[in-house]
């Protein structure tokens, strides 16, 4: 038995190590010959160490444990979990268990794997080795380096590539361990072997040198002095050769200071230092040479940034960065060496003092980087930008001192382009500042506004500015002003940008002072300082122009849009509980005031100051009074913060101090906006308010409101449509039809041209700079010159213009005057020869001129066009804007009777944008006006209860409704009718699943004993025959007529909500089960009125002899169907008999389950006519369902063997001779070709199981069949018809020619008794058993995984095998 298992480990080795094999192969396909020839080495040596010494143990070492084995294995998987889990694995096995022969092995593996072709088989392997050493003392270091030695030989030639690799990672694994410093001897050779094996860079690159790096700076001082310094004298002294030595000798130089002493040093390289001038140019060689190793990469070289340590430790940085980086490393403008430099500052930031970081932040490499964040801004550059700022925000994450910081982030600000910085306005490295740094860099940002210092910032031109300034005849360069517009633009949009930030750590204190500083440069101007006004304190070096005011107004709106949806900041969780009760916390500061009160009062502050400072545009004596008025009205509004509606107090007092503040920049639209307000806003909160009268011509406050809002909407403020569409949510209670009407006019497409006028966003140009606009804006190093924007848009313009087609009034023009430049000859005809000069000047003259004239009548159709086109696009966006108040009001009042008036014109808006233009911005607007009918409108939860008074209106608007929606000729169309019909329908016979409160429930109407279970729907204002009627007619028009863009969907979703029509549609469709006007229509009355039949309303309603009667017609009609769909062959045939055996089946179903006394002959008849007919198919859905209806009419499916067809007749007609007993490679086995054998000797036996003829395998074969025997009693077939249905049917074609169809299963024949034998049974009893052939049976004869696999149920059969 040893030998037996000695022999399956050796098998199962040699298989692990081939499916290896293969694996590798595929993996790496370039080094398949080294896999190949490295897993049959390992094979052999396998079977080698599992035949030696045998006498030390019970048995070999590989007959001990498969396990221990597998564990190599797993040290070579890809995965690294799967290698660190074998590899704990295995030093706890060697650690628990410590038997010399296993840790021989181990070692012997592992050191063999050292060298393995796979990159994750050769860092496993290395790692395990080390684990190994590190956790066992006692096994020699002397003697596995030896062993790593002989094993990988560098002298083989042919195996270089593996030898290299193994005697690498050997002295890694010696270097992981931590044992290699503790044998100088055996640290030595490492070292030399290392030194050696950088030649090889072709296979390991600069993995050596990385790895002499990494011991140095392990080792200790003493073990450095003593061992290693005589062996790398030879690389110290040539370190400005190469990159690596040159780190090595810096790593050296900051580990052994003590060691490598000038003196040394001097020795070594002839200067006391590495920085010195002398040596300067050998470092850029080398730096340049580590730039471009590491250019695919993207990194800083090591040897950079270990440079830049050694430099700053002998107090020669500054030579290092002037002569070395910025002389040396950017003498290419863009390169490796531009990138290395980038890199070095990047990582230099938390490296130098405040001092060195001046020098660095102002010198060469910051221009350069300048430029090149705006060259790179085409789609195809490399942007580096992304980096620094992760090496800056990684700075001021780090760095702790506000003094760095503040330096850091001023010189990155003042880096300008012409007077824009190159930095974006949003950058989010601020979130790291601390609040003195940022308190100081707000300062110095307000500072450089208001006394702009161009000198002091880093300005620079990219060269192609340089050559456009050069080629210009003028000279004209960019002015001073140019450059402070550019600068205090980029200044006020940081500013905001910081407040806006919500990761930036601030005090409402500090974002006060922000807000108040842009409020007060955008719309006012200091006349004598003051001390109460802080603003006014600070002069203007330069004066503010308007431009830049416009520019800060904007900015300031957009800091108002951020403060209206403020938090409350860090400060307000102590102050939380002096806010008034309901008090929203979002805008609000911690005293419970509004931001934008603070900065109303503080502008009333300002204009009260006269003598100290002026608005920038003065209010006339009607926007004064309108200004004092508002602010009487939120005093107003203030005191009444106690009142219950606190909710629409506060909306109404954030839109009169938002109107207020825009004053001052529209005062002229606001005055008389602002008088409304106030009027409506008092009439609103007014309670005793008195209704106009009926004849008075004013208008109710709700829809003067409504029109304040529509206007709101229309500007370009973000700002104002939040808080639009705020007070709008809480006027929507007092909305009245008037008012809804406004809203709906401007939806209406029939009037386009709506009163409201719609206001272009005029500050497009600066919510980009806002939202992160850089240089972009103004990018003056794009492809195009600043100057080539008009000229190329004019070329672009004649080109169109060529292929317009030209109008005739142009053409006649033209003929009429070549005609009249003309001169008749002798002939009649005209000669263009004898015109004189004068002439033909005078008519190019006259060319010219109509040309002229025809080309300026085009331009402007096109800027007509455009016009006409920017209006429509502005309308669309202003109607998207207006849903928003639609979707609103169906929110807040799903039950109020004016939501029946959006009905018919949101229709009327979806109708006419499916047939509009298909522009994205229609799609949008017709996409969302979709979704707000269909989600907010027709699915709503809660509906109008008050609509008893307009039933008869309501009755008329469900009429149409479905009329227009047979109309259409979109089906998605229709169904937006079809689903408001429904919803309509909801409306009027109330909701009896969720009534009105006032109505008594559905469980109280039980208890008190109402006697039908299904509430009447026509007992509520639901006209039950008119609207029987009215569907009827749809109905029919659907199943009759060809084309309609009705679908069955809506039908059964009108079953579904409402089975009292249900009831009554229902004998509508029966008849079209058959006299559908196409086989399609048929197949869709199949459908709904299987639908209507699955509701248990409905037989509910119907009782017992009308639910018995509606099944015997449904059978009756499907029966009729079925008849004629064994003639049809088309698609529509085939779904129509698909949907008629689905309904037929629900209807037996139904009969059995219920008894129903009806006749089932007629079906069965037609089933199997169906079945025989061959018009279902073999196989298929068909075929099943009508086997499924015929089982329930008591016949059963006839079961088949799956035998797979032979792939060659030869093949199957062959007989098996005696001799035939061995098996061949790539041939069936013998127990799988038996049920040939039997099919060839033929069916003669008798179904019952007679005595076969003798066999050529004597009696092997008679036990078999013997047992075979036995099996029919054990698992006796299903009696008669129950199986098969009739006794004499006939055979199926696909079965054998030995079935028995009175037992329903194979005879016994070996093949499938073999199959039964060497099988589960997972099947059931009568199932067929699957033979399958595709499977070959292994080389290993017997003793192959498959025998085993058959010997394990039947270990009798064994017996007689062997």
């Amino acid at each position: 038995m040893a030998g037996t298992r000695s022999s399956r480990s050796t098998r199962g080795s040699r298989a692990a190590a081939a499916a290896a094999a293969a694996v590798e192969a595929v993996l790496e396909p370039a080094e398949s010959v080294e896999v190949a020839e490295e897993t049959t080495e390992t094979a052999m040596a396998v079977e080698a160490a599992g035949t030696e010494e045998p006498e030390s143990g019970p048995g070999p070492l590989l007959q001990q444990s498969r396990d221990f084995l597998d564990l190599f294995w797993g040290i070579a998987k890809p995965a690294q979990e799967e290698r660190l889990a074998a590899t704990a694995a295995l030093v706890g096995r060697l650690r628990e268990r410590p038997q010399e022969a296993e840790l021989q092995y181990a070692l012997k593996r592992l050191i063999e794997g050292l060298g393995a072709t796979r990159e994750a088989a050769r860092p496993g392997f290395s790692l395990a080795l080390s684990q190994v050493l590190q956790a066992l003392d006692h096994v020699p270091l002397r003697r596995v380096w030896e062993q790593v030695k002989e094993k990988h030989d560098l002298q083989k030639k042919k195996l270089l590539r593996s030898a290299a690799f193994g005697n690498f990672f050997g002295v890694l694994a010696l270097f992981q361990s931590g044992r290699l410093v503790k044998d100088p001897k055996v640290l030595v050779e490492a070292v030399q072997l290392l030194q050696s094996l950088a030649q090889h860079r072709n296979h390991l690159q600069d993995l050596p040198r990385r790895t002499l790096v990494d011991i140095l700076s392990e080792i200790p001082e003493p073990v450095f002095e003593e061992v290693l310094l005589g062996v790398l004298q030879d690389d110290f002294a040539s370190a400005f050769s190469t990159p690596e030595q040159l780190q090595l000798l810096l790593v050296g130089l900051q580990k052994f200071p003590g060691v490598l002493q000038p003196k040394k040093l001097k020795k070594l390289l002839g200067s006391p230092a590495v920085v010195t001038k002398e040596t300067v140019p050998r470092l850029v060689e080398v730096l340049n040479v580590a730039a471009k190793s590491v250019k695919k990469e993207k990194v800083l070289p090591p040897v950079a940034l270990e440079l830049l340590r050694v430099a700053l430790q002998e107090g020669a940085f500054e030579l290092f960065w002037k002569e070395v980086v910025e002389k040396g490393l950017l003498q290419e403008h863009s390169g490796p060496g531009s990138y290395t430099a980038f890199r070095l500052l990047g990582t230099a930031l938390p490296l130098l003092n405040l001092e060195q970081l001046r020098v660095v932040l102002r010198g060469e490499v910051m221009r350069r980087y300048g430029d090149h964040v705006l060259s790179a801004q085409l789609p195809s550059r490399f942007k580096f930008a992304p980096e620094m700022e992760k090496y800056v925000d990684s700075f001021l994450e780090g760095c702790a001192d506000p003094e760095k910081q503040l330096a850091v982030l001023v010189a990155f600000s003042s880096l300008t382009n012409q007077g824009y910085p190159v930095v974006p306005s949003v950058w989010p490295v601020v979130r790291h500042l601390g609040p003195e740094a940022l308190r100081r860099y707000s300062s110095w940002l307000q500072d450089m506004f208001l006394r702009p210092n161009l000198g002091s910032c880093l300005d620079f031109s990219t060269s192609r500015q340089k050559k456009n300034a050069a080629e210009d005849e003028d000279g004209h360069v960019p002015t001073t002003e140019k450059s402070v517009f550019r600068l205090r633009k980029w200044l006020i949009q940081r500013l905001t940008s910081i407040v806006e930030n919500p990761q930036v750590v601030k005090d409402e204190a500090f974002v006060l002072g922000i807000t108040r500083f842009c409020f007060f440069h955008s719309f006012f101007e200091t006349k004598k300082p003051c001390k109460d006004l802080p603003e006014s304190e600070q002069p203007l070096s330069v004066p503010l122009d308007g431009e830049t005011r416009d520019a800060a107004g904007s900015s300031f709106f957009s800091l108002l849009q951020t403060l209206n949806v403020l938090p409350l900041l860090e400060e307000a969780p102590k102050t939380a509980a002096s806010l008034p009760k309901g008090k929203l916390g979002h805008g609000a500061m911690a005293d419970g005031r509004l931001w934008t009160h603070c900065l109303v009062r503080y502008a009333d502050f300002l204009l009260s100051r006269g003598k100290n400072v002026r608005p920038v545009k003065a209010f006339s004596a009607e926007e004064k009074a309108a200004w004092d008025r508002m602010l009487q009205s939120v005093d107003r509004l203030q005191q009444r913060a106690k009142d219950t509606r606190v909710a629409e107090i506060t909306a109404f007092q954030q839109l009169l101090l938002l109107v207020g503040l825009h004053l001052f920049k529209a005062p002229a639209e606001c005055v008389d906006l602002l008088s409304d307000l106030q009027s409506c806003i008092e009439k609103a909160l007014d309670k005793k308010a008195k209704k106009p009268a009926a004849g008075a011509e004013e208008p109710h406050w709700v829809e003067v409101l409504v029109e304040i809002l529509l206007a709101l909407l229309a500007q370009p403020s973000r700002l104002l449509r939040h808080v639009s569409r705020s007070v709008f949510a809480r006027v929507c209670p007092h909305l009245n039809r008037r008012a809804l009407q406004l809203i709906l006019d401007v939806l209406d497409p029939d009037q386009e041209a709506a009163a409201v006028e719609v206001t272009e966003e005029s500050d497009k140009r600066q919510k980009p700079a806002s939202a992160g606009e850089d240089e972009s804006e103004e990018d003056p190093d794009d492809e195009s010159g600043p100057d080539d924007g008009p000229e190329s848009e004019e070329d672009a313009d004649s080109s169109e213009e060529d292929p317009e087609e030209v109008d005739s009034g142009f053409r006649q023009q033209l003929m009429t005057l070549l005609q009249a430049g003309k001169v008749p000859d002798a002939e009649g005809g005209s000669s263009e020869e004898e015109m004189d000069d004068d002439a033909m000047l005078a008519l190019d003259a006259r060319l010219a001129g109509l040309f002229a004239e025809q080309k300026l009548r085009v331009r402007a159709k096109k800027l007509e066009k455009e016009k006409l086109q920017k209006e429509k696009s502005l309308r669309r966006d202003f109607k998207i804007k207006v849903l928003d108040l639609v979707e609103t009001f169906l929110v807040k009042q799903p039950d109020s009777p004016l939501v029946l008036e959006l009905v018919e014109p949101l229709l009327t808006v979806i109708e006419r944008s499916m047939s509009g233009d298909a522009a994205k911005q229609e799609q949008d607007f017709l996409r969302k006006t979709a979704a707000i009918f269909t989600n907010q409108l027709c699915r709503a939860k809660q509906y109008c209860h008050s609509a008893a008074a307009q039933a008869q209106e309501l009755h008329g608007l469900l009429e149409r409704l479905v009329h227009r929606a047979g109309r259409q000729a979109d089906s998605s169309v229709a169904l937006y009718h079809f689903s408001a019909s429904l919803y309509l329908l909801r409306v009027l016979r109330g909701n009896v699943a969720a009534p009105p409160p006032a109505a008594p429930s559905p469980r109280k109407q039980r208890k008190a004993g109402a006697p039908p279970p299904v509430p009447a729907e026509g007992s509520g204002c639901l006209d039950l025959a008119r609207v029987t009627q009215l569907y009827s007619e749809a109905l029919t028009g659907f199943l009759s007529k060809r084309k309609s863009p009705l679908t069955a969907t809506m039908f059964v979703d009108l079953f579904t909500r409402h089975p009292t029509l249900c009831q009554r549609l229902v004998p509508v469709v029966l008849p079209f089960v058959t006299a559908g006007v196409r086989p399609y229509h048929q197949a869709q009355a199949c459908v709904m009125l299987l639908k209507a039949l699955q509701l248990r309303e409905l037989k509910q309603a119907l009782g017992a002899p009308g639910w018995q009667e509606l099944i015997g017609d449904a059978i009756e009609r499907v029966t009729e169907s079925l008849k004629a769909s064994s003639q049809a062959g088309n698609k529509s045939g085939h779904l129509r008999t698909f949907k008629a055996l689905e309904l037929l089946l629900f209807l037996l179903r139904t009969v059995k389950d219920e008894k129903l006394p009806v006749g089932l002959e007629a079906p069965l008849a037609v089933l199997q006519e169906l079945r025989q007919s061959g018009a279902l198919g073999a196989t298929g859905r068909l075929s099943d369902l009508t086997w499924q209806a015929l089982k329930l009419l008591g016949v059963q499916r006839p079961k088949e063997d799956k035998v797979r067809p032979p792939k060659n007749k030869e093949d199957a007609a062959a007989p098996e001779g005696p001799g035939s007993r061995k098996r061949k490679k790539g041939f069936l086995p013998e127990t799988k070709k038996r049920r040939k054998r039997r099919q060839e000797e033929g069916p003669a036996e008798a179904p019952g199981g007679g005595q076969e003829p003798p066999s050529a395998e004597g009696s092997r074969g008679g036990k078999r069949r013997r047992k075979r025997r036995k099996r029919p009693k054990q698992h006796p077939a299903l009696p008669g018809p129950g199986v098969n249905g009739t006794p004499k049917s006939p055979q199926p074609p696909s079965g054998p020619p030995g079935l028995d169809s009175s037992q329903g299963e194979a005879p016994a024949s070996p093949g499938p008794k073999r199959k039964h034998q060497a099988g589960k049974r997972k099947d059931s009893p009568d199932a067929a058993p699957l033979v399958k052939r595709a499977k070959l049976p292994t080389a290993g004869g017997k003793g192959g995984p498959k025998a085993r696999l058959r010997k394990k149920p039947k270990p009798g059969s064994e017996g007689s095998s062997e």
